[in-house]
């Protein structure tokens, strides 16, 4: 391959809410590189999760299709003891694994001649789907795990990575893993896919980043706000007995210093890239798998003005920071409004590794170079999500489409529909079905037959729910 192809950088967060970075409003966490970062390419305001969870961004990510496509529409159990929910209805079952038949977007840069590398969290499935049997050449830390069950302090006891000296702190760990492998010297372009396990569960950081954090919270007054609201029973026969807690400000310190490090993490990963003299020849996207949680599990960060978080079907469930930096070819200080979802990472790295957009099998997402060069829209009219599962934080099954400024969502306990305008309504609070009745009949008929062609599951009643 000519040296020319970029280098291509994939950072995804797990559970970063869209308002956790200064760039997208949060007045109380502080993420100055990434802010820069922003700053120097493109940020998107409309950037979407492919799904309210993990397992199926991810899978989507790799594979440019819809998780409903793929068949991984929940987060991998690796426990087994947690599927199927059960409420009104019963979830469905799903594909705990990324399938081997799919061929990965590092696949298609490993054989153009890219070097691939995997660092961080997997959740795909374990033994005999890990990253390797994926495309990737290496890989540093990519297990079946969903979080770091140990902690964030080594000993971490995870697979294919190595406990480091007893308190090391992970989020640093991973980034020196990337750094020496962005300072090796090859010919070759990389395709380097980092994926942190920050800023998931358990909610731990440093020491003195909590003070700051905590001292912080003092000046802001955050510490005499209560902030959280008790609500409804969960929807699930396992979770009945607990309450959805719901945090209306943003003011967890230990959170906020997790937010913290987790930049200036990036900031040194930026550094490095400077040094090796890469930084205007990568291509860096930066995004989460779903959204902050703000719900349960002690509810550490908030998403307003969106609504929910982490496993709902709103906005505040799937709408994510999403940056792209690319000095050569994106003008910097841009700021855009379009629509854009996970599977479109698949053919933007296509394209940009000069591949062409298409690959010869079949994708659901749109290449997003016209975008990031300024050559004009993207022409499509609609991207989906189909989330047929019980949310672990309160959200019920549901399926979603979003057309120009316009979401409809169905919901499949009671089959009501909900129509929102985010352009003038991001809080979705004002169901507009009564009063556009022919726009969400056009919508739902749509949703149906992406449905139809995706061959999407649909929940069914749970006969003994009472």
């Amino acid at each position: 391959m000519m040296r020319t192809a970029p280098n291509i950088l994939f950072i995804l967060i797990d559970d970063m809410g869209w308002k956790d970075l200064q760039c997208y409003g949060s007045d109380y966490y502080e993420t100055p590189n990434l802010d820069r970062m922003a700053q120097e390419g493109i940020r998107f305001t409309d950037g979407y999760a492919a799904c309210p969870v993990c397992s199926p961004t991810r899978a989507s990510a790799l594979t440019g299709k819809y998780p409903a496509t793929v068949g991984v529409t929940d987060w991998i159990d690796d426990t087994g003891n947690y599927h199927p929910c059960r409420g009104k209805l019963v979830d469905v079952p799903y594909v705990k694994q990324l399938p081997l038949q799919e061929r990965t977007i590092a696949t298609e840069l490993k054989e153009a001649g890219y070097r691939t590398w995997h660092v961080g969290k997997w959740h795909l499935g374990g033994e005999g789907y890990e990253p390797e049997r994926h495309g990737f050449d290496v890989n540093i830390g990519g297990s079946s795990w969903g979080c770091p069950k140990k902690g964030y302090f080594s000993p971490y006891g995870l697979a294919a990575l190595k406990d480091g000296p007893e308190g090391e702190y992970l989020t640093d760990r991973i980034t020196d893993e990337a750094i020496a492998l962005i300072r090796q010297k090859d010919e070759r372009p990389f395709f380097l896919n980092l994926w942190h396990y920050a800023v998931h569960t358990p909610i731990q950081a440093k020491e003195e980043d909590i003070a700051r954090f905590r001292k912080k919270a003092g000046e802001m007054g955050l510490d005499k706000i209560q902030p959280f609201e008790v609500g409804e029973a969960f929807p699930t026969e396992q979770k009945r007995h607990l309450q959805v807690t719901r945090r209306r400000v943003q003011s967890d310190p230990v959170y906020a210093a997790m937010v913290y490090n987790l930049d200036w993490n990036i900031g040194r990963l930026l550094d490095a890239l400077e040094e090796a003299g890469e930084a205007d020849n990568t291509l860096i996207v930066f995004t989460s798998d779903n959204g902050g949680l703000s719900t349960a599990e002690g509810s550490p960060t908030c998403n307003a003005p969106l609504s929910e978080g982490k496993g709902w079907m709103y906005e505040g469930g799937v709408r994510e920071p999403f940056i792209m930096r690319w000095p050569s070819v994106i003008a910097s200080g841009r700021v855009s409004e379009e629509p854009i979802t996970t599977p479109d990472l698949y053919p933007t790295f296509m394209e940009a590794a000069g591949l062409g957009a298409k690959p010869s099998h079949a994708i659901d997402g749109t290449s997003l170079m016209p975008l990031l060069s300024g050559a004009g829209p993207l022409e499509r009219e609609a991207i989906f999500w189909h989330y047929p599962h019980y949310g672990n934080q309160g959200g019920t099954p549901g399926s979603s489409v979003r057309m120009g400024d316009y979401k409809l969502i169905e919901f499949y306990e009671d089959g009501r529909l909900e129509l929102y305008h985010l352009r003038e309504d991001i809080e979705e609070s004002r169901n507009l079905v009564e009063t556009e009745p022919e726009l969400a009949e056009r919508m739902k008929r749509k949703l149906d037959e992406w449905r139809h062609s995706v061959e999407a599951k649909i929940p069914q009643p749970n006969e003994a729910y009472s």
